[in-house]
């Protein structure tokens, strides 16, 4: 399985996304500074994931959602997708 992610920087609010296919691990070494990207930006909080069985499905949707810019817009999405 593959998962695209969605992080929260809790010191500095700024959301990060990605693509894996260990979730746990990932967040982790996040967490760890272990990514050049949110090095000594965090503690890192996981938003949101969704599960892929292809990699191929989980860079295409990674993709659209970095192309929308807007971290308003990615967290409105999150918003109506968390709802039960």
């Amino acid at each position: 399985m593959f998962y695209v992610y969605i992080l929260q920087s809790q010191s500095t609010g700024k959301l990060y996304i990605g693509q894996t296919n260990n979730l746990n691990d990932r967040v982790a070494r996040h967490n760890a500074n272990r990514n050049n990207y949110t090095k000594f930006k965090g503690p890192w909080l996981l938003l949101f994931a969704l599960e892929f069985h292809k990699r191929s499905e989980a860079v295409v949707f990674e993709r659209k959602l970095k192309s929308w810019k807007s971290s308003k817009a990615v967290l409105a999405w999150i918003d109506k997708n968390n709802e039960v």
